[in-house]
């Protein structure tokens, strides 16, 4: 406002109440006798004064500003500056005041209303006349008027500008909309300095807000939902983003079967199709999280299933669709819910479910533009809850088909108790064990991993695993199993390598591991071989833990033709081994879980487990973990027949004679001991006329019985099929034959050629009669 130094005020009566400096030096009048003095009386006598005439010449263009003090007007005449008394100036204030779009809101400093400009009227429904000379907190009706109040007070103290200030006003009382304006306030003074009043500029901003907030609302959407593949924690985050950014309350409803990892259902969705409420936030739920109903009919809900189209649906009294579900109409009620945005969730046609936005209370009614932000919203979500949808029912068949590979049942040899313990992943995994029974009462005791997680590393581990099942009966040590193990991994590897360059899993490279332990019962010794896995730990029964150093293996088709070293050890009786993945392997050894080792020997192994399993869990495992437990036995003494053989004839009479007494001092019935008299005539038979000495016969009695004869030699036995005029070329053939299985495996001293035949039930291949009479 144009203004310059304040001359005198002037009361409604057009007395004089203050007579500044500036006039005196004009008008030539002191202020004792300016002061009650009628101003037209002044200024007569100044035009009757001729030596006055030249001085009021030179008086400035004036400024007669009317005020308010208290219920009376007040005439406030000001010097006006050159400048701004210029004839361009006064017309840029005119159009200030007159056209400008922002709105100019002048007060006194008492913050009273002065004057306001034209755009201001579309602040409020009241004219403008009916506002001069109310104060601040009159006239506006604000959010935090207080706070507001406070802020144009300290401008006015201090003289700092508050610039671009974002302010909520209601349009119109009992409306619940609310305006946003962009608020600037400036201190108005005086040439001498002297506090006016403030002036403050005001620009609706409320649809740039709105589009902002709206933008911004999307994009956290985006950024917050979706980042955990589980279709319950995807609407989790979806209520959490949007309350109260958008909308006081929020609701999601799945459809169950897209929750259970099922195909979503084609448009439109049967009434009876029953959803799932995955997700609230707000005051009142008329259901709790995790009820199943359908949508009642005749609802906006059930619409919105039916055409996939969002609904902005005004909530009131007469709303007729509410007694379709008096329980979700009572919640509406309780929460002064007065707007509803319902919309779908869906995905290349197909239902996923329903998301209900509710504002109430002082909230602001959804307007038409929210209902694609509420679309937008609902998109990004269904494309994460079908993300989530599929990766579960991917994870479920992975988990699934490794339970199938994994033994339902494993063996439980008479020598070792077994205990494992088996943590799936988050998304399954490639993790296995088992206790496979070798002749002579040993069991090989295995630990594998396949890396990667899913259906594919499933697979790799049901390959493997069947792999060394075909392996096992070969009687091979445990480097010979890695050996062999390995050759089918780069197979496999090889067969992925060769898939086309758009299948993800010709990129994906397959590395395994693998620890296998033979334990042999009757010498108490234990020979491990490793491939990339840790080594595994024995516990002892006197309480302490030692790591077996077995040396180091690669990982299986990390390399062609690596070795993998085996050791053996010594263990004692009631020792525990422990095998485990390399997950869980460094918590054992040093972390957390080695407390648990103490004292282990005195521990059931089901109790042992457990404690290592409540642990493991605490530490929140992320990845698949899988530990093996194994507590060994040593065979009794009088189960096992050992003799040493003549390298001629007489050995076959000897060892017959040997097996039939102890065989009977064992029990075993007579078919069985007869068939067990011709096996071992034929083992030391052949040892005889092809082996070199020395030889050995040994028994063992356990849930099988084993034959075992041993000599130094290294040669193959094979068996051949002899003609009828052959004399020799049928002992391995009648072994075969007799026998439940047979084989032979090499040491450092020889060869030890074996066969097993149940204990009390004849062999499936029946002894012809004449064999019977033939035998000596």
């Amino acid at each position: 406002m144009p203004h310059g130094d304040v001359l005198m005020i002037i009361d409604e009566g057009g007395r004089v109440t203050e007579w500044r400096r500036h006039a005196e030096e004009l008008f030539g009048w002191s202020a004792e006798e300016a002061v009650g003095q009628s101003v037209a009386t002044l200024m007569r006598d100044v035009d009757t004064t001729d030596w006055r005439r030249d001085a009021f010449s030179d008086v400035p263009p004036v400024l007669v500003k009317p005020e308010l003090c208290g219920s009376s007007v007040v005439w406030r005449v000001c010097a006006v500056t050159e400048a701004v008394s210029q004839p361009e100036d006064v017309a840029v204030l005119k159009a200030l005041f007159t056209q400008s779009p922002v709105g100019l809101h002048v007060f006194d400093d008492q913050l009273r209303v002065v004057r306001m400009n034209t755009a201001t009227r579309g602040l409020r429904d009241t004219p403008v006349g009916d506002l001069l000379g109310k104060r601040f907190t009159e006239v506006y009706e604000l959010d935090d008027l207080e706070e507001q109040l406070a802020v144009a007070q300290r401008v006015l103290e201090s003289g700092e500008p508050v610039l671009n200030r974002l302010v909520r006003g209601v349009e119109a009382p009992g409306v619940h909309r609310r305006r946003i304006y962009s608020v600037s306030l400036f201190r108005l003074e005086g040439g001498d300095g002297t506090v006016l009043g403030l002036l403050a500029s005001a620009v609706d901003v409320t649809e740039r807000e709105n589009a902002q907030r709206r933008l911004a609302l999307l994009d956290a959407v985006r950024a917050r939902v979706g980042r955990r593949l589980d279709v319950l924690a995807v609407c989790r985050e979806l209520v959490d983003a949007v309350v109260p950014a958008f909308t006081g309350i929020a609701v999601v409803e799945v459809i169950e079967g897209v929750v259970r990892g099922e195909e979503p259902p084609l448009v439109p969705v049967p009434q009876d199709v029953p959803l799932r409420r995955t997700a609230f936030r707000g005051r009142i739920s008329a259901y709790p999280v995790g009820d199943v109903r359908p949508l009642p009919s005749g609802t906006p809900y059930s619409g919105v299933l039916s055409d996939l189209r969002p609904r902005l649906v005004p909530i009131d009294e007469d709303s007729s669709w509410l007694a379709a579900d008096p329980a979700r109409a009572n919640s509406i009620r309780q929460s002064e819910a007065h707007s509803l945005i319902t919309a779908p969730l869906v995905l290349r046609g197909h239902a996923l479910g329903v998301v209900s936005f509710y504002r109430h209370q002082q909230e602001d009614p959804f307007e038409e533009e929210d209902l694609q932000l509420a679309s937008d919203v609902c998109a990004h979500a269904a494309l994460c809850i079908d993300n989530a949808r599929r990766y579960n029912r991917e994870r479920t068949i992975a988990a699934t088909l490794q339970r199938r590979l994994l033994p339902q049942q494993p063996d439980t040899p008479s020598s070792v108790e077994v205990c494992q313990l088996h943590l799936p992943g988050p998304e399954g995994g490639g993790a296995w064990f088992d206790a496979i029974a070798l002749p002579g009462a040993r069991t090989a005791l295995v630990v594998g991993e396949v890396a990667g997680r899913g259906i594919t590393a499933a697979v790799t581990m049901g390959q493997l695993r069947t792999s060394l099942h075909s392996l096992a009966p070969l009687d091979l040590g445990p480097d010979e199993l890695l050996a062999r193990l390995n050759d089918t991994a780069v197979r496999l590897a090889a067969e992925r390598a060769a898939l086309p360059p758009g299948d993800p899993l010709h990129r994906e490279p397959l590395t395994a591991g693998c620890v296998i332990a033979i334990y042999d019962p009757v010498a108490l010794t234990c020979t491990i071989a490793r491939a990339g896995l840790p080594e595994p730990v024995a516990l002892f029964p006197d309480g302490t833990s030692d790591t077996l150093r077995v040396a180091p293996g690669p990982f299986l088709a990390g390399t062609g033709n690596a070795p993998f070293p085996a050791t053996t050890v010594g263990l004692p009786e009631g020792a525990t081994l422990e095998m485990a993945t390399s997950s869980i392997a460094d918590k054992v050894l040093a972390g957390p879980l080695r407390p648990l080792l103490d004292n282990a020997g005195a521990r059931s192994l089901p109790d042992l487990r457990d404690a290592i399993a409540d642990a493991l869990r605490r530490c929140r495992p992320t990845d698949e973990a899988l530990l093996l437990l194994a507590r060994i036995k040593a065979l009794p003494a009088d189960q096992v027949l050992t003799l040493a053989l003549p390298a001629d004839p007489e050995a076959a009479p000897i060892a017959r004679a040997a097996a039939r007494h102890q065989l009977e001092a064992w029990g075993v019935d007579e078919e069985a001991a007869f068939t067990n008299e011709l096996i071992v005539s034929e083992l030391v038979g052949n040892a005889v006329r092809y082996g070199a000495p020395p030889l050995q016969l040994r028994l063992i009695f356990d849930r099988m019985l084993t034959s075992e004869v041993s000599d130094s030699a290294t040669s193959v036995p094979q068996v051949k099929h002899a003609r009828t005029i052959d004399e020799t070329g049928r002992g391995l053939f009648i072994i075969a034959t007799l026998a439940d299985q047979w084989g032979a495996r090499y040491g450092d001293q020889g060869k030890t050629v074996w066969a097993q035949q149940p204990t009390g039930v004849p062999p499936s291949g029946a002894v012809p009669r004449d064999l019977r009479q033939s035998v000596p």
